[in-house]
């Protein structure tokens, strides 16, 4: 680590925010290398360097650290980012010991009023290509939907769906697979799985049907399943699923550091 890396991933990797969020950071000013401005997400620093976010320190995280992966089954009302302007709990909120006490980040986002399985961890660089969209993962959903002009409606609702949709807002939908897994007097449940990031796609999709969403739940992403996670519990990923993450966003499948 001689020549350093990159400040966006070193504050990723500190486990201060994505690497997105951290150019922003720098771009805005409020990063310091060594006492000075930081200009460049791309500017070098090394473990010596001494590096400020708002005039904090920053602990640049060691070589040698092995990074944390977890998944947890986030509740609805619970707000999937590190901190809350309004103070809502967040996911980080859910977190146990001993994991609580890393600077850990959520991996995307669920809505509010969403459920399901949600990424934490400290490693910048597999965090970085899972939610850049060039590497964009697979997510599969459960969603509960009444719809508002009765059953007849569904099989042409669906159809829209696969076909790919245009919102009123201008935004071009690719085609989402869909299912009916069942029927009955709450609703009807559907599978649908997104290769698309956009934001509350689904609940956008499912209002321009007449569909009214009952429950939201992403049960899995990419290689990883929720299982039979209990909500608001938090598991450790194991290597085997760290490693197929790793393949899946075209990394090595050696150790899991950032």
């Amino acid at each position: 680590m001689a020549e350093g890396i990159r400040l966006n991933k070193a504050l990723a990797d500190a486990g201060v925010c994505s690497r997105r969020r951290a150019d922003e950071l720098v771009f805005s000013g409020r990063v310091r290398v060594n006492g000075t401005v930081a200009e460049s997400p791309g500017q070098r620093v090394s473990p010596g360097d001494k590096v400020s976010l708002d005039g904090r320190p920053v602990r640049l995280k060691e070589e040698s650290r092995e990074s944390c992966w977890l998944m947890l089954n986030k509740p609805v009302r619970i707000v999937s980012t590190a901190s809350d302007p309004e103070g809502r709990e967040t996911v980080l909120d859910l977190v146990p010991e001993p994991w609580c006490r890393r600077r850990l980040f959520p991996v995307g986002r669920l809505d509010f009023f969403s459920e399901g399985l949600i990424l934490l961890t400290d490693d910048g660089e597999l965090a970085h290509r899972l939610t850049h969209p060039r590497w964009h993962l697979s997510k599969v959903y459960e969603v509960l939907v009444r719809p508002e002009r009765g059953e007849g409606s569904v099989s042409a609702a669906l159809s829209l769906m696969r076909r790919g949709m245009t919102l009123p807002e201008g935004d071009r939908l690719a085609p989402v697979q869909v299912r009916v897994l069942s029927a009955s007097a709450r609703g009807v449940l559907l599978e649908m799985v997104l290769h698309q990031g956009l934001n509350r796609q689904i609940r956008r999709m499912c209002r321009d049907v007449d569909f009214t969403v009952l429950r939201l739940t992403r049960v899995a992403e990419g290689p990883l399943e929720l299982g039979g996670l209990a909500p608001g519990r938090v598991r450790p990923l194991s290597s085997g699923e760290v490693a197929a993450l790793r393949r899946a966003v075209g990394l090595p499948t050696g150790a899991a550091r950032g």
